[in-house]
């Protein structure tokens, strides 16, 4: 059964190094990615970039988090219009598999009305609580917007061909999740942020923050062994490994 899949950049994001990798000084630049999986029995998003709200105020939408953080955010990086270079509108996409509630993964959610939500049960649990969403710098108006929601624990085969997998890589937020995608050119990991970058998983190098640092080394474990049996990792927010990624039209695998 064949399986696609693509790459598609919606913005970026300049953040403290350190908040990437302990320790680190500076800034650095990444990519805000998003995918699309394209199965026989349906076209699927993970992740879906940013909200477009940030075009009409982006120090208004980001709040407190612009005292430390910018996003370069322009007309046609949204994942609506990411979705035409591959002749597709939003109301092809059936299912939106969300990484975490996090802004720059869930955003463009409001821009995709009709898809299912597929998400880690303590993900969406987290992100109705009122401590967790203070803790986790969540914002209920990227991903409260009247979805419909299926909530799983765990292991979650999306078609129940083995193609299209969730796997909980908790850590960086209480239920992140990754996706194990096997295509015809082998297997892939979408990590989102479970491994922000190269380093992150060789060197085992934790960011400054974390909901949970041992549950996040767990999840790097993980992403590890599958690594070592082949797969290729898509690391979150690595820009010098995304600037080899080809972009939509063109295929990742």
């Amino acid at each position: 059964m064949s399986v696609s899949v693509y790459a598609m950049t919606c913005g970026w994001v300049t953040m403290p190094y350190g908040n990437l990798l302990r320790g680190e000084e500076g800034t650095l630049v990444v990519p805000v990615p998003a995918y699309l999986i394209d199965h026989p029995k349906g076209k699927v998003l993970f992740d879906t970039g940013l909200h477009l709200d940030i075009f009409q105020d982006k120090k208004e939408y980001l709040g407190k988090m612009a005292k430390w953080m910018d996003v370069t955010f322009h007309p046609g990086e949204e994942i609506g219009a990411r979705l035409g270079v591959l002749d597709l509108d939003v109301s092809n996409i059936e299912t939106i598999i969300v990484s975490h509630l996090h802004f720059d993964h869930c955003g463009g959610n409001a821009q995709v009305p009709n898809a299912r939500v597929v998400v880690q049960k303590a993900e969406w649990e987290a992100g109705h609580d009122p401590d967790l969403i203070h803790y986790n710098g969540y914002m209920t108006k990227d991903y409260d917007l009247g979805h419909d929601i299926r909530t799983i624990e765990g292991d979650y085969d999306l078609f129940g061909d083995k193609s299209v997998v969730c796997i909980p890589t908790h850590g960086h937020t209480p239920g992140h999740q990754s996706l194990i995608v096997r295509t015809e050119a082998g297997e892939i990991v979408l990590a989102g942020d479970a491994c922000y970058l190269r380093k992150t998983l060789e060197e085992m190098w934790l960011p400054r923050n974390v909901h949970d640092k041992d549950a996040m080394i767990a999840s790097l474990q993980r992403l590890a062994e599958l690594k070592r049996r082949g797969a290729r990792i898509f690391y979150g927010h690595d820009p010098e490994f995304w600037k080899d990624v080809p972009q939509a039209p063109a295929r990742v695998a």
